[in-house]
């Protein structure tokens, strides 16, 4: 996160939350990726899937996201990291982007820091498919 501005607020769902540790509990997994992802895990508010805000990027979301510094639009499915195909728009929650996006609501921003020291500023503009919104509660 960027010294200057606090984080925004985190809402996790308790399904995303349980999955998530369990896949940072692996004994082969440990390094900075994990490390950032516990630390977002560990600040968020976790929530029953039911009462997810549907305005906030859950595991299996897809988002329209900008680059601040760019002006470059994007769109990306937050998934698993056995999910990450190279397929174009799926995002592995442990890439430096899932993470940082992981629980943020439309309109928020985040600063994020990337491989050689540079950080990029990511808003939200919109949520376009959600589980929990779609009522996809146990998935």
């Amino acid at each position: 996160m960027s010294t200057n501005e606090p984080a925004p607020p985190l809402v996790l769902s308790r399904l995303d939350c349980d999955r998530l540790e369990a896949l940072l509990d692996r004994p082969a997994h440990a390094g900075p990726a994990f490390d950032a992802l516990r630390d977002e895990i560990a600040r968020a508010e976790v929530r029953e899937p039911r009462d997810m805000p549907n305005d906030a990027i859950t595991m299996n979301s897809t988002a329209r996201f900008l680059d601040e510094a760019s002006g470059q639009e994007r769109e990306m499915t937050l998934v698993f990291p056995h999910e990450a195909d190279g397929s174009p728009g799926k995002v592995s929650i442990l890439a430096p982007v899932g993470s940082a996006l992981l629980g943020l609501r439309t309109g928020q921003s985040i600063d994020w820091p990337m491989p050689g020291g540079n950080s990029i500023r990511l808003r939200v503009l919109e949520i376009r498919y959600q589980p929990e919104a779609a009522g996809e509660y146990n998935r």
